[in-house]
């Protein structure tokens, strides 16, 4: 907590820097933040767009056949059904958002087929009345994507085969990350205005697996190719280690809409949101739940709901990605963990707790 307030004071004096660096003339770094400081939503704007939405709710979706991003969307393994099934479920406890990362190698084999699942997908989404927050970068997990099959999950092991995008050191060489520019600025044109959108979160957890400022330049720059677009829909970034300042800074001061993960019990969670509210921006919460660690959805979904931040938990159906399994405690048979980490519901669609999906659907006014 203590790097937190840190975070914040310097986050203080460098929204003032900001404003005056936009008088005079800079050079690299300040100039680029300070034009992108120019573009970004005003508060009163983004607050605007929050009114016209219903509280959000809703989880960060993979289908339990897919154990990565590109599994989910390349065409070979694109599975509608299951999708349109699962989504489903989600609709019956009342989510009405979910968070959904694309990979930028699907995109490379077939742009056209590409976007045109995740069109689909889209439509399967709004068939079920839930809107869509999409995810471009990611710094978790696998650091070698490769496109084509997939492998199969590892018993008991969280996220064993996550694929980052664009992976190490690709994310940290320029020469290799400019050319993603195509990609980022082909999928916003195409969906600038899709009322399905509902944002576009456009690095999760920038500076993970130890890459700390090595991500701002793509950072920075997956911000400007996103201005340039200009979409109706709102970018944001999600703070969530608040040791790493300098991307902090940066995605707080860039984002449309305050997002963040939070993975830990209320009075720890609630210090981040009075802190947080002081932007005076509409915040979603686009990580959360964790029940070993305390962060369930008795005690943290109404905490948001009371704040009216957006509240999305990691993981609806348990699957292959295996987050039902804790991140630092595998279970080396891939059998039942002693309580699950992350998802809602079991692959035949039943709960895992009744309780907690009778919270979420009276929470969600079901």
């Amino acid at each position: 907590m203590k790097k937190l307030l840190l975070f914040l004071l310097l986050l203080s004096s460098t929204t003032s820097t900001f404003a005056q660096k936009t008088k005079i003339k800079t050079k690299g770094a300040a100039a680029t933040a300070a034009a992108l400081q120019g573009q970004r939503w005003s508060a009163e704007k983004a607050q605007a767009w929050y009114r016209q939405h219903p509280w959000m709710s809703g989880a960060n979706f993979t289908p339990s056949t897919a154990i990565n991003q590109l599994e989910m969307w390349q065409a070979d393994t694109f599975d509608p059904a299951t999708i349109d099934k699962e989504l489903g479920w989600a609709e019956g406890i009342g989510f009405n958002t979910m968070r959904v990362f694309l990979h930028s190698l699907a995109w490379q084999q077939d742009p056209q087929g590409f976007k045109k699942r995740v069109g689909d997908y889209l439509a399967l989404a709004d068939k079920h009345h839930i809107s869509t927050i999409l995810v471009f970068f990611d710094d978790c997990w696998g650091k070698d994507p490769k496109a084509g099959p997939q492998p199969a999950p590892k018993p008991g092991i969280h996220n064993s085969g996550w694929a980052q995008d664009p992976g190490d050191p690709a994310s940290r060489d320029s020469a290799t990350f400019v050319k993603l520019k195509p990609y980022v600025q082909d999928v916003l044109r195409s969906f600038a205005t899709d009322k399905r959108v509902l944002l576009w979160d456009l690095y999760n957890e920038p500076g993970n697996n130890n890459k700390g400022n090595a991500s701002l330049p793509l950072l920075r720059n997956v911000f400007a190719w996103a201005r340039e677009v200009n979409p109706s829909q709102p970018l944001s970034v999600g703070l969530w280690n608040w040791g790493l300042k300098e991307l902090n800074t940066f995605q707080a001061l860039n984002s449309d809409v305050m997002t963040y993960h939070n993975y830990d019990e209320v009075p720890a969670h609630e210090r981040v949101i009075e802190l947080l509210k002081t932007h005076g921006r509409p915040m979603i919460c686009t990580e959360y739940m964790a029940r070993p660690r305390n962060s369930r959805f008795v005690n943290v979904m109404p905490l948001l709901k009371k704040y009216n931040i957006g509240a999305i938990n990691w993981g609806l159906v348990d699957g292959k990605t295996n987050t039902k399994y804790q991140w630092d405690v595998p279970v080396a048979d891939g059998g039942e963990p002693g309580e699950w980490f992350h998802e809602v519901f079991r692959k035949d669609g039943t709960p895992y707790h009744q309780d907690e999906t009778d919270l979420i659907r009276k929470t969600n006014g079901k």
